[in-house]
Parts: C-alpha cells; structure tokens; sequence
C-alpha cells in the first residue's frame, strides 16, 4: 500500500494525458456516431478528478478506455508516460471498481481483497501484509473473515475499494461507484472517499452524473455532454462561472433569461434581458450586435428588495412558493413571461412569506449575473 501521508494533486506530473481521444459506434464514415470526440485532457498525478455528465454523455467509455475494456478508434492515452492504447487491462497500472461490487459470495473478505495478489502468484507472507493493510485503510479490517452476505451495501463497496487498492495501482478509476446505496450512506461514502484519497495520494477518476456528488469530492470536474468536454474547472468555477448555457443548467439550479446583445466592446456587452438592459463583461466567445445570448442567476443570488449601485432590479409577481425543509422556493414572473426563483433560506424571524400575486422586487449583484452563448 502507498504511504499514509497527506497528499495535494501535483501539477508538475502527469498522471494520464489523453490526445485527441475519439470513440466511435456503428459503421458509417459520413456521419460518425461519437460517444468521446476528440478529447484532449491532462490529469495531474495525486489529482481527485471526476468527469460529469447526463447519462450517453461519454463519461464511463472515457473510464473504460483508459482502463483497457474500450479500444479507442483513435487518440493515445499516456499512463505515467508510457502509451498504453493498445495494451491489455492486466499491463496498465489501473484497477477499477465498478457500481456493481462484484465479489465473490464464496470467499472470505480478505479472500475477496487478496483474489488478484494469488493469481499473480504474490507470496503468502506479502499477500497477507497487503490485505491487512488495504482492509485497514477502509476501516475494514474487523470482517476479514466473514462473507460478503454478512456485510450492508456500504460495507461490500468499502471491500471493493480494498480489492482495487491492494495491487498499489497509480490509478484508481471509480465508475458510479455509490449508486446502490441509499442518499444518507452515499453523502458519508462521499466523504470516506476523499480523505482516503487524500491520505494515499493515489490519482482517483470517478464517473459519476449526480452534480453534488462531483463538487463534494472533487479537486477537478469535467462537464460532459455529447462525448465533448464542455468546461474543465474546479468546483467553484464550475458552479460559479459557468462557460456556456449546457454547463450552467446541468450544474445545480440556475434561472435562464433570454437575452439579446445591442452592444458590444472589447470588455463589455450591453444586453436586453428580463425587460431590462444590462451592461455586463463580455464572455471569452466572440458575440456580435444582434446575436442572442442567455443571462444566467443562481436561485441564491436573488434578494428580496431593491440593491444598490453594483446591483440589478426585477420586478414581477410571485407564484405559489415551495417548501424545501431548509430554504423556501418563491418564483417570480416578470413582465416578459419569464419567471425567476429566488431561493430562501429559512430561519427564526424570517419575513413573511409572500402571497401568490403579490409584486415583488428582487436584485441580484452584478458580479453573480452571467452572460453565457448558447
């Protein structure tokens, strides 16, 4: 097993590179159907990377190619340095644990963990050493002899996790790894999980379509949609600075406006949106006059009220509201049809909660409005 130690992504190595990266179904050269599309990525090594997306995204044939059970139609994958895209599962040091655990209802746990280290003919005195040690590292180490009938759904994955980390891969890639546990056990996984990481510095690619799932554990998120990466970032980038419309809907709540660009300069862009023309910073794509565009505002970035200066004003008529136990959702429609949700949080001393049809003004810092190209 690695050494225990307190582990940051290191940016001054690669883990894997994938270049130009395509995978391509059915037969028709004309019209090629892409699960990835010419991919182009880095992961650092020690990285907790994740690639995010709805389901047929690409996401899991991404995973399956750098594991070794997906030939690519073409690209390279570089693992530690070395191409390995035409190499076999069993030569590339990755191992891989699935939804499904997988294990074998006939062997003891520590059987179980210790299953590849006796087919590659490992010592027993070492295979033992190793098991222990991969068992203790998921805190698991008490049910080395019990079957995995015995053992609650949390308890086989943490077993599966065991079984990929005794063969001491320098990748260990994590394919919806939660999805058969119920919500409560997921969010305690989620955190098991990357302080596990981090303490074995071993680079972890997980797949996985649950956006808190990604920014709960991540140190880098790929949004994915139609085998093409949409936005690389960090959490907060991806949750705050959304690169395009996609991006910015599928990453929590988010309110779309409508918006249409009336002028433009090297910095900025005036717009028309909600009823309202609004001078924003221009978006790294390139927009003309009369092109349309979408102005974006998290839920949680409305405030009941009139803003001041470095601020902006809507004004519309409250629908019915919803009740989410720790915040209220209150929709807003506005002059133009379009409705905004304002996100509440609940508290003693709360201001009355507004009544269907009442008018209500609502700003938003100019900071937290994006102006996204569809």
């Amino acid at each position: 097993m690695p050494p225990d130690t307190r582990n940051t992504p290191r940016p001054d190595r690669t883990a894997i590179e994938l270049i130009n990266l395509c995978k391509v179904f059915g037969s028709d050269a004309e019209n090629p159907s892409y699960a990835v599309d010419h991919m182009n990525l880095k992961i650092r090594a020690g990285e907790f990377f994740t690639f995010l997306g709805p389901s047929g995204c690409g996401k899991t044939t991404t995973l399956r190619m750098i594991a070794g059970f997906e030939e690519p139609s073409s690209g390279n994958i570089v693992l530690d340095g070395r191409e390995v895209s035409g190499s076999p599962p069993h030569l590339r040091n990755v191992n891989t644990v699935f939804q499904s655990y997988a294990l074998f209802p006939h062997l003891t746990v520590a059987d179980n963990v210790g299953f590849g280290l006796a087919v590659k003919r490992v010592p027993k005195a070492e295979r033992r050493d190793r098991i222990q040690a991969a068992l203790a590292s998921v805190r698991m180490a008490h049910v080395a002899d019990r079957k995995p009938s015995a053992l609650s759904g949390g308890q086989q994955q943490r077993v599966a996790l065991a079984r990929a980390l005794v063969n001491e891969p320098s990748v260990l890639l994590l394919d919806e790894p939660f999805g058969a546990l119920d919500l409560k056990l997921r969010r305690e996984m989620q955190v098991e999980i990357k302080e596990m990481q981090r303490k074995l510095g071993i680079t972890f690619i997980f797949v996985t379509h649950d956006q808190e799932e990604a920014l709960t554990m991540s140190d880098r998120i790929a949004v994915m949609s139609s085998g093409i990466i949409r936005q690389v970032d960090d959490p907060v980038g991806i949750y705050e600075r959304p690169c395009d419309r996609f991006t910015a809907n599928f990453i929590g709540d988010m309110n779309m406006l409508d918006a249409k660009i009336t002028n433009i300069d090297d910095r900025e862009a005036t717009v028309s949106a909600g009823g309202l023309d609004l001078v924003l910073p221009r978006p790294l794509r390139l927009l003309g006059i009369g092109d349309t565009a979408t102005i974006a505002i998290r839920p949680e970035a409305l405030t009941l009220g009139a803003g001041g200066s470095e601020t902006i004003s809507f004004t519309g008529s409250c629908g019915t509201t919803v009740y989410t136990g720790t915040d209220r959702l209150i929709p807003i429609t506005l002059a133009t049809g379009e409705t905004l949700t304002m996100r509440v949080r609940n508290r003693l001393g709360a201001a009355p909660v507004p009544l269907p049809g009442e008018m209500l003004t609502v700003s938003c810092p100019l900071a937290a409005i994006h102006l996204l190209t569809n």
